[in-house]
């Protein structure tokens, strides 16, 4: 890979304050710097070579560790973030945990995962959520997103766990025909060997994902990362968030149907979408 200048690339630039900045404040490695704010090396070194801009939680621990000027540097966050195209650069190391994961762990209280989405269901999202709702930005995104869902066919798939709150079967998303095929999507996937998707039924109240959705993507060779979903997704290796997520997801996975009552549930769902 070439390497970034910093007198033309604003996300080089960033990358070589912060690298100053870590010099200057005493943390003589990025391993130094990285054990003290609890993330993994390569967030560091990802960030200073300019690859990757740090995500909120790494820029705000970094300022605090290092002592920099919290205005400026965000700013020069904001800038070099920017410079992404359909894919915002504060996704970019989901999608690099996301394709390189042995094992996947997904939380849904309220609409069908993206890596389960159909093309329909994804654009009808893309136009509510979006401010550049024009054929070729929604298509763009569109497209990415399908991409994505190209790990579940690969030789060797993630294991991966969907846990959906029954709400997702519920909740209108473009239109009734919409809403049918997605589901319908849904069920298949539900049946292969290396998927399991279960679902919260509706009376079962409360649980502890109803704060919202994240993901949890595993290798045995790197640390755990997590996305939390928001106004803007947030993806981190923070140990201690991945390991609220954790506990998180496997208390509401206890609250789940087994596999046959959710697949019979969304198949049910589908159904009665189909005749609305």
């Amino acid at each position: 890979m070439a390497t970034r200048d910093p007198k033309t690339d604003p996300k080089a630039f960033l990358g070589d304050r912060l690298a100053r900045g870590r010099i200057a404040a005493g943390f003589s490695s990025q391993e130094a710097l990285a054990a003290r704010l609890g993330f993994d090396r390569s967030v560091i070194g990802k960030a200073e070579t300019g690859d990757r801009p740090p995500s909120p939680d790494v820029l705000k621990a970094w300022i605090a560790a290092c002592g920099l000027d919290a205005e400026l540097f965000m700013d020069l966050t904001e800038l070099a973030r920017g410079t992404a195209g359909p894919v915002p650069t504060w996704f970019e190391d989901w999608l690099e945990a996301e394709a390189e994961a042995q094992e996947l762990q997904v939380w849904s209280p309220m609409l069908i995962p993206g890596l389960l989405q159909t093309a329909e269901y994804a654009r009808a999202l893309f136009l509510a959520a979006q401010s550049d709702t024009s054929d070729e930005a929604i298509a763009a995104l569109v497209a990415t997103r399908l991409e994505r869902q190209a790990i579940l066919d690969r030789a060797d798939p993630p294991d991966a766990v969907f846990i959906l709150d029954e709400t997702v079967t519920t909740r209108l998303i473009g239109s009734a025909a919409i809403m049918h095929d997605a589901l319908a999507r849904v069920a298949v996937m539900a049946q292969r060997p290396g998927i399991v998707i279960q679902v919260v039924p509706a009376s079962r109240g409360a649980n502890a994902g109803l704060g919202g959705a994240f993901d949890i993507a595993r290798t045995h060779s790197t640390p755990d990362t997590l996305r939390m979903e928001g106004i803007e997704d947030q993806t981190t290796q923070k140990r201690s968030l991945v390991r609220k997520a954790a506990v998180a997801f496997n208390r509401v996975r206890g609250d789940a149907l087994p596999r046959d009552a959710s697949l019979d549930l969304i198949e049910k769902a589908a159904e009665r979408w189909k005749t609305t």
